[in-house]
């Protein structure tokens, strides 16, 4: 029994069994794994072959003419093509798990499209007046809901609703407690079952599809610079979610970007200096964001705007709190607001040149 005892007391880390040792590393994040790794020889080789990085999403570029789309793939620095006749007359809306949401003016056709298995779901018609819409989820789960927005008044907004395999739109009026400005440049999120749309002069409104209820905030917008606001600032500001927070993205020609996330305890907007790790890709349409990259994209936010000339997607990063390529700051107000969007693209795909 002593001998025993002595045994067990002389055990270390190292002596974990393989089995043991691989599912205590699979847990780690990132940044742990790669700690972990340079522990001991044994340690870098499970925690290589458990580690996992995730795929950062596509810029998909819509084409002027013809039906060929370009996807860069920013963490490669890769451009692909596919020609997608199925989107001919069409204007994307929004994306999400892999999925477009796409609109029709002439026919006020709506449906779901998947570039990456040819999939279509068809929806019911309506007449949208701009195409900020959103969705919960992909199509193909039975909590996929659709939301959109539209100014009625100054006082009054109509949202509309809708799910796949339903035979119309559900539309309600509302009426605003506090300022709110519906329009085209309104950023919609979901996040925690909620819908959160950002308005024009950054107040939030919040609507519960399952109870059909619709509230403002009384969370102020943002505090910027007085110097921070330019021509055509509102194209670029930008929102997303992680983890349950609500991010927001503001930005200005010749200065850094600014980034706030909601809290909804405090009811306040809070200025972040760190991700934590996190990247945060940004397009006018729809934004996303991601953990556990590769490391030298974790911790920035990489926008719509690639660089062909060496292939480099403009991004700033809050390490070194600059933007790369270096001076490669650029007006998103002057850009084509619908030229792009980020889409997140399948494990493994071969059906692109």
């Amino acid at each position: 029994m002593e001998v025993e005892n002595e045994y067990l007391e002389l055990q270390t880390w190292s002596d974990l069994p393989t089995e043991l040792l691989e599912l205590i590393l699979s847990r780690l994040s990132l940044d742990d794994n790669v700690r972990a790794s340079v522990v001991c020889k044994r340690w870098h080789s499970v925690a290589t072959s458990v580690c996992v990085v995730n795929q950062s999403p596509w810029l998909m570029y819509f084409p002027k003419f013809g039906d060929w789309y370009e996807f860069y793939d920013p963490a490669h620095r890769k451009t692909y093509s596919i020609e997608l006749p199925e989107l001919r007359g069409s204007r994307v809306c929004y994306t999400k798990d892999g999925w477009l949401l796409l609109y029709r003016p002439r026919t006020h056709r709506v449906f779901f499209f998947n570039p990456f298995t040819m999939e279509i779901i068809k929806l019911p018609r309506f007449e949208m007046s701009y195409q900020i819409v959103a969705f919960s989820c992909a199509p193909t789960s039975p909590d996929c809901v659709l939301f959109t927005v539209k100014h009625v008044s100054p006082t009054v907004v109509a949202i509309s609703t809708c799910y796949p395999g339903a035979t119309e739109w559900t539309t309600l009026s509302y009426q605003n407690r506090l300022p709110f400005v519906s329009s085209i440049w309104n950023k919609l999120v979901f996040c925690n079952g909620l819908f959160y749309c950002l308005s024009l002069t950054g107040w939030l409104g919040v609507f519960n599809s399952s109870e059909r209820t619709w509230s403002v905030l009384s969370v102020p917008p943002p505090k910027c610079p007085e110097n921070f606001f330019a021509k055509n600032w509102w194209k670029g500001k930008f929102m997303t979610e992680h983890e349950g927070d609500i991010i927001v993205i503001y930005t200005c020609s010749n200065e850094n970007p600014i980034i706030f996330k909601l809290d909804l305890t405090l009811l306040e907007w809070e200025e972040m200096t760190t991700l934590d790790g996190v990247t945060l890709f940004a397009s006018f349409l729809s934004s996303h964001a991601r953990t556990d990259l590769h490391g030298i994209m974790r911790n920035s936010v990489f926008f719509s705007k690639v660089r062909f000339y060496g292939k480099r997607c403009i991004s700033f990063s809050l390490d070194g709190y600059r933007y790369y390529p270096r001076k490669q700051w650029h007006d998103w107000g002057e850009q084509d607001p619908f030229e792009n969007i980020w889409i997140e693209p399948p494990k493994d795909f071969s059906g692109f040149t």
